[in-house]
Order: C-alpha cells, then sequence, then structure tokens
C-alpha cells in the first residue's frame, strides 16, 4: 500500500526548495564598482622661463680710509658703522702745522709776484734804454735772465702754494660718496701717516648693490637662442631684468637688471660670470650674502602645467596618470619644465583635453577603469563618461 504525502507538508517542501534556491542565488560573486578618482584639465595660462642661479652680493664701491699727511691723530667726528654723506668729515689730522704752512707758501708767492712786477719795470726800462743806445745789450740781457728767473720763481711758488693746500686739505678726512663707515682702526692722539699712509677706516656703499653669479654653457646657449629667435642685441641682452632672494626670504622681492657680462667662459668651472646691479635703498642686501637669482628671458603662451604631486617617476623618466574616454587609466611619459606658483609645467606628452588624476593616485592602476570625480575647484569639467 502506498502512502501519499499529505498536501500541506508538500506545500513546506516546495517553500523549503525556492527559499534555497533564492539564497544561492543572493550570494553570487558582483564585482566591486570602480575606485573614485578626482581628475582635472591641464592648467592652460602665459608663463615666463627663468634662468635660475646662486650668487652673491659686493659692494659697489668700497674704499679704505687712509692718512695722507703726518700728524697726530685730533678728532674722530662720526659714530662706527653710521651712514654719511659725501664730503663729510670723517677724521682731524693736526691741521694747524700745515695750515701754518700753506700761509708761509702763500707769503712766498706773494713775495715772488713783487719780484715779477719789479722785474717786468726794470726789463721794460733797460730795453727803452737799448733803443736809444743809452746802455749796452748786455745790460738788457741781463735785465731779460732776471726777468725770466722772477717768472720762474713765482711759478715755484704758486706750485708750492697748491701743494701746501692740497696738504692742509689732506688733514680733514671726508667721505668719498655717501656709504656705511666701518669701525676706526686708529685712536684720537696717535701718530698717523709717519712712514707710509696708515689706513683709518673702510666705507662701503650698499645702495645699489652688485650681485654676482655665474651661467652654465647650456643656459648661456639657451638665451643666445632666444635672443637670436626675438632679434635682441647684446645691448638688450645686458639690460634683462633680474630678481634675487634671500634665503629666508619668500620669493624674489629685490628687482634689478643685469650689468655686467664677462666675454669669455671660465674654463675650470665651464662657467660664465654675470653681474647685477640691484637697488637697495633699504640696506636689506649687504655685502657677502648668498642669494638666489633668476633671469627672466622668455614667455611661453598657452602652457600647459599640472600639480608638481600629480607627477610620478620610474627609471623610464616622468609620468602622470591620464584617465581617457572610457575612464580606463593610462600612463603618460612627460617631458617636465620649471615650477611656476606651485604647479609643473609640462613640456611634452600632454594635451590640453587630457584628464589627469590629481587625488586617489594608489586607486589608479594603468589599464583598469575607474570612477572619475572633477576635482573639487576644478574651473574645467571633465567630459562626460
Amino acid at each position: 500500500m502506498r502512502l501519499r504525502t499529505p498536501p500541506l507538508a508538500h506545500i513546506a517542501i516546495v517553500t523549503f526548495a525556492f527559499v534555497s534556491l533564492s539564497a544561492c542565488e543572493q550570494n553570487s560573486f558582483v564585482p566591486p564598482p570602480p575606485p573614485k578618482v578626482e581628475v582635472a584639465l591641464p592648467v592652460q595660462r602665459a608663463i615666463t622661463r627663468y634662468l635660475d642661479a646662486t650668487g652673491n652680493t659686493a659692494p659697489i664701491k668700497s674704499v679704505d680710509l687712509v692718512a695722507r699727511v703726518q700728524g697726530f691723530l685730533q678728532a674722530i667726528n662720526y659714530q662706527d658703522g653710521t651712514f654719511v654723506k659725501e664730503g663729510t668729515t670723517l677724521f682731524t689730522i693736526e691741521p694747524e702745522t700745515y695750515k701754518l704752512k700753506l700761509e708761509q707758501a702763500q707769503a712766498a708767492e706773494v713775495g715772488a709776484q713783487a719780484t715779477v712786477r719789479q722785474a717786468e719795470a726794470d726789463f721794460k726800462r733797460q730795453s727803452d734804454l737799448v733803443q736809444r743806445q743809452a746802455v749796452s745789450q748786455a745790460t738788457l740781457d741781463s735785465s731779460t735772465s732776471v726777468r725770466d728767473n722772477a717768472q720762474a720763481s713765482l711759478q715755484q711758488a704758486q706750485v708750492n702754494t697748491k701743494i701746501a693746500a692740497v696738504n692742509y686739505g689732506y688733514t680733514n678726512v671726508a667721505a668719498p660718496f655717501d656709504g656705511i663707515v666701518s669701525n676706526h682702526l686708529i685712536s684720537v692722539g696717535e701718530l698717523v701717516g709717519a712712514a707710509s699712509p696708515t689706513q683709518l677706516a673702510t666705507i662701503v656703499q650698499l645702495d645699489p648693490i652688485y650681485v654676482n653669479f655665474n651661467v652654465s654653457e647650456q643656459d648661456v646657449q639657451r638665451v643666445r637662442d632666444e635672443a637670436r629667435k626675438r632679434g635682441m642685441t647684446t645691448n638688450e641682452i645686458r639690460q634683462l631684468p633680474i630678481e634675487v632672494g634671500l634665503q629666508t626670504e619668500t620669493g624674489y622681492p629685490h628687482k634689478g637688471k643685469l650689468d655686467y657680462i664677462s666675454p669669455t667662459v671660465n674654463q675650470s668651472t665651464g662657467t660664465l660670470p654675470v653681474r647685477g646691479l640691484v637697488p637697495n635703498p633699504d640696506r636689506v642686501l649687504l655685502p657677502g650674502f648668498y642669494v638666489r637669482v633668476r633671469v627672466p628671458f622668455d614667455k611661453q603662451e598657452n602652457a600647459l602645467l599640472v600639480p608638481d604631486t600629480s607627477i610620478g617617476s620610474d627609471q623610464a623618466g616622468r609620468y602622470v596618470l591620464v584617465v581617457n574616454a572610457d575612464n580606463v587609466v593610462e600612463q603618460r611619459k612627460v617631458q617636465t619644465g620649471p615650477l611656476d606658483d606651485g604647479l609643473r609645467v609640462i613640456e611634452s606628452g600632454l594635451k590640453p583635453d587630457d584628464r589627469i588624476v590629481t587625488a586617489g593616485l594608489l586607486r589608479a592602476i594603468p589599464g583598469q577603469k575607474v570612477d572619475p570625480q572633477a576635482q573639487k575647484g576644478d574651473t574645467a569639467p571633465a567630459p562626460a563618461k
């Protein structure tokens, strides 16, 4: 006798089988969505290309102040390290003796002038007498000789007066130009100029100031090639502006211009010595400072720039990750240029409409799909998927 399954039990078995089949379908593998990465188009703008170098500052004028006459130092008329104007008296060296010598020379000159006048009068008188045959020619010759000697003595007296005046002027050592005077090397009361000129101090002009730096042969050729393209002459190259910044400063706040370019390359270093002239009214730049220098020599319109952090490197060189039209990541080899306001210039290997991965670089694997998201603040939206 065959047993029949109750209808209620049959329904339960069917229901269990359906639930089991549904559970199997829910546990099947579903691939994860593509990772999200931030993308942006390259920034396109005009840039200025610079020639970068490191240099040092040097004074435009630096003179040792010396005693050119012998005597005791009578006074020091400035404070060490202060700024003085041209013509300011800095040291006084026993002027009274040289003043008396000047007066003595002036008196001798006055006497010589009187002698010349007397000799001239006697010469004219003897000339008239000779014409009337009242005296002999020998008497006239003697009078002529006396007159000539008197004139020579007058000239000598005049020279002696000038020398005495010059020596008297040397008793006051004055500033030859506007500048900063160093500490005095001689004290009041010391004898100076006894055997040789005695150095008293040094004066340095700081405004403007020189900036010396060297340019490599490759950079020299780059500048020359660019100048040739623009039709610039050598004099125009010498007028190129320069920008200078201290090691502790941000950017290049000090502006000037080229002042000198050496006609030859230093064979031992392979560099060309160059000098710039920079205004320094506040005397921020001091001689001997190491400074950063850059010289703008070219402008490029519509250059492509990307964040420096989006550029990677491997043994083959530098690269960026680009998301193509199918949202697949590609590795693009690029040639990089200088930094410009935090962005890196791309010389070649990139197009204006390329979408560059700027964030989520670890999730962007070449050959795999991603979900590109426009970078926040990006003014150029990424193309639609």
